[in-house]
């Protein structure tokens, strides 16, 4: 693997990592800064991942033009150092507010996941789109799983360890692209900087006009919302329908995480040889349809715990999606289009979050007149339905 590859590799690991790492020492460090009771830190918890995603979806497209016209190397390599002091603050931060202030900034550092896109596009050729994009999914995948893990083991030696760790490791990947990593913008390529682009409204109607890609981003939406109903909803989901420990929720999220990284960094090589990118979008989909109806009804947690690793089989839908839309854009304008799916990608983590545990609780709550644990995947399931409908329609002319 060359070296850069492996550089961007790591960047979005620690960018999947940013939240599940310090997520089991929140309660804990909240309460140590405030006060009160668990409750109110589930509250304060939730504003600090709400602000953390609404960052992301604001910043990813002005990092994303920023990177087309000042380079990758420089946009990569700045945010990670400030990434590195973000979380020394927050390790030691005493009060409340600079925890948020904490987030707002990393909210922003890790948007350089569209960077990291975007510099894969550029070394990328056409053909190889698809399957490079998904190995940076597989590179989420394992930041996915490594956050909660890091942290929880780190959490026994501190509650403030993990942002020291964090920090640690920010700042060694630096190290790291700073000697590894060149510039893939070229004179060629590079593209003058404009905030009309690069807020995210600007950017998403500059790339509506393009033909044919604004229903692309609608599946892409919908197809991110429905897909995180399993982070949204999973521990309460299987708490009250199987009764299962934090240690058996967190090996089930263990499985869902490295089976989608072999899914996205190996397998998906196989269904685009197989498929091509456009039959790939809909096996995934159809696919992942009835994984959410299976576990809709699941009543077994055996069962379920099976399910889960399997159910990552239609993972694939998101890299061909991108690699799609990363051929229909200009090349100067390839940090414009990750930074919009990235941005799109954190309004789904706004907007699933609430729709699903809204959902699941109107469904299991007392005195509820059906009691449907699995009801956030019948609502996947027709995010989904709708997604195949619309991409269907628009990719159905073989020049589409």
């Amino acid at each position: 693997m060359r070296l850069p590859i492996l550089f961007l590799l790591i960047t979005v690991i620690l960018d999947a990592m940013g939240i599940g790492l310090i997520m089991p020492i929140m309660p804990d460090l909240i309460q140590q800064v405030q006060g009160g009771t668990l409750a109110d830190a589930a509250l304060w918890g939730g504003v600090l991942s709400t602000v953390f995603a609404v960052m992301q979806f604001l910043f990813s497209p002005v990092i994303g033009n920023l990177s087309d016209y000042w380079g990758r190397r420089p946009v990569l390599l700045i945010s990670l150092a400030v990434m590195a002091l973000d979380y020394l603050v927050m390790a030691l931060a005493g009060s409340l507010w600079l925890l948020l202030i904490g987030r707002v900034v990393g909210g922003i550092t890790t948007a350089t996941h569209a960077t990291a896109n975007a510099y894969m596009a550029d070394i990328s050729e056409p053909a190889d789109k698809a399957a490079n994009f998904g190995l940076i999914g597989a590179g989420f995948g394992v930041g996915f799983v490594l956050g909660p893990l890091v942290g929880g083991m780190l959490g026994e030696f501190g509650i403030r360890a993990p942002f020291y760790a964090a920090a640690a490791l920010a700042a060694i990947n630096f190290v790291f692209g700073y000697w590894v990593l060149g510039e893939s913008v070229t004179d060629r390529t590079r593209r003058a900087f404009s905030w009309k682009r690069a807020n995210p409204f600007g950017a998403f109607r500059q790339l509506a006009r393009l033909p044919g890609i604004r229903p692309l981003l609608v599946v892409y939406f919908l197809y991110s919302v429905a897909l995180y109903v399993y982070p949204a909803i999973w521990p309460y989901f299987t708490q009250e329908r199987f009764g299962w420990t934090p240690q058996i929720i967190g090996l089930s999220l263990g499985l869902f995480g490295i089976m989608m990284a072999v899914v996205q960094g190996g397998m998906i090589r196989l269904v685009l040889r197989w498929f091509g990118e456009r039959n790939t979008v809909i096996y995934g989909q159809i696919f992942d349809f009835f994984a959410f109806g299976a576990l809709a009804v699941v009543t077994s947690g055996t069962l379920a715990l099976i399910l889960t690793p399997l159910a990552t089989l239609g993972a694939v839908v998101s890299p061909a999606l991108q690699g799609i839309m990363s051929r229909m854009v200009d090349d100067d304008a390839q940090g414009e289009l990750q930074g919009v799916l990235t941005s799109v990608h954190a309004l789904s983590m706004i907007v699933s979050p609430l729709m699903m545990a809204s959902v699941f609780a109107a469904f299991t709550r007392e005195g509820a007149r059906y009691y449907v644990p699995g009801a956030p995947f019948v609502v996947s399931m027709a995010l989904i339905a709708v997604g195949v409908l619309v991409f269907v329609r628009c990719t159905k002319h073989p020049t589409s």
